[in-house]
């Protein structure tokens, strides 16, 4: 790894960022969020909508990182589901629902279905995370309490668990074959927005160059919260495992802002102590990236420019996009996101 590839001395850092979802690419910037999806016929279907405005809390310090990972959360699962629904329409045989989504959108009704699932999917994610990389670790590291008494050691132990635990989640879901294609989107993010930070024009040949990892990514914000949770529990002992299992979940706001600041800290800065505490996440982040294929970098491009285009008089739209990520007349629908989210379909009229 070559850490200067990484950390680049004459980039500019950006507040854009992105998700690789299935098929595609979400690019959220300031004003303008971009999800660009590569269809079976080779077009790009893009959707183009406003950034959610951020709240007060999003502003401070500390208390920014739990807001904008919930948000992050809640648009991600967004973004991933509406992913799912285009994947699905045009994937007919591959992308099927499942008995459950049908029956609720039987009962329900498609877009009640569609609010429900998704705030199930966030709470599923958030009480998943908990368990299995919070509290399944300290669980099993509780009978090392048998051997030692040392609670330096004992902490050590559970960060060290829920490293493995982390990785080992990864390395399984690496062999699925859309993971695999999903980790590739995600390098493409990666190389467009290192492309983008360095002044280059945005072209999959510019893009390629680069490397797949970043120091902003969201696994080295994990990361930095495995290690950070490692410090923050060394001050609170080892008591039972009922008090451990509260006080793992009480702290957890704290150690996600902690994470945060230092994730920001670490993609604007390149001193040593920065890459020193960027090398765990950089090295998972090459479980969860691959490299992609031009075809792949091509959305991510599209995404990135039709984020960049942010003017007020660009129409926000849903449908077919060019490699600039500008709407193809004819083929896409304009709407005003003040009326609705998006266009409204035809069947729901």
């Amino acid at each position: 790894m070559d850490l200067k590839k990484i950390f680049l001395k004459d980039a500019c850092p950006t507040s854009i960022g992105g998700q690789a979802i299935m098929e595609g690419i979400m690019m959220r910037g300031p004003k303008r969020t971009a999800i660009a999806i590569r269809l079976p016929n080779g077009k790009i279907h893009m959707k183009t909508q406003p950034t959610p405005k951020g709240s007060k809390w999003g502003k401070v310090p500390l208390i920014r990182g739990v807001v904008n990972f919930v948000a992050s959360l809640v648009q991600g699962t967004k973004t991933l589901m509406y992913s799912a629904d285009i994947l699905e329409a045009n994937y007919p045989e591959d992308y099927q629902k499942d008995k459950f989504d049908v029956w609720v959108e039987e009962k329900l009704g498609k877009e009640k279905a569609w609010n429900i699932l998704m705030v199930l999917s966030v709470v599923l994610a958030i009480i998943m995370s908990v368990v299995i990389f919070m509290l399944l670790p300290t669980v099993v590291v509780g009978l090392l309490g048998k051997v030692t008494e040392n609670i330096l050691l004992l902490n050590l132990a559970e960060g060290l668990a829920r490293m493995l635990i982390f990785i080992l989640y990864i390395v399984l879901i690496a062999k699925m074959e859309d993971i695999k294609r999903v980790f590739q989107f995600h390098g493409a993010e990666h190389k467009t927005i290192h492309c983008f930070e360095n002044g280059l024009e945005l072209t999959p040949e510019n893009a390629q160059s680069f490397y797949t990892l970043h120091p902003r990514c969201g696994t080295s914000f994990m990361v930095f919260v495995m290690i950070i949770a490692v410090l923050v529990h060394a001050f609170m002992g080892w008591p039972n495992v009922w008090l451990r299992i509260a006080s793992r979940i009480l702290v957890l706001p704290i150690i996600a802002g902690l994470s945060y600041e230092l994730l920001k800290w670490a993609g604007r800065s390149d001193n040593i102590v920065v890459k020193a505490l960027s090398l765990p996440g950089l090295y998972v982040q090459k479980l969860t990236t691959n490299e992609p294929d031009f075809d792949q970098l091509e959305v991510a491009i599209a995404a990135t420019k039709a984020v960049l285009n942010d003017g007020d008089d660009v129409p926000y739209f849903e449908g077919i996009c060019d490699l600039e990520g500008r709407a193809v007349e004819g083929e896409v629908e304009y709407y005003d996101p003040a009326v609705s989210d998006g266009p409204v379909k035809k069947e729901e009229e």
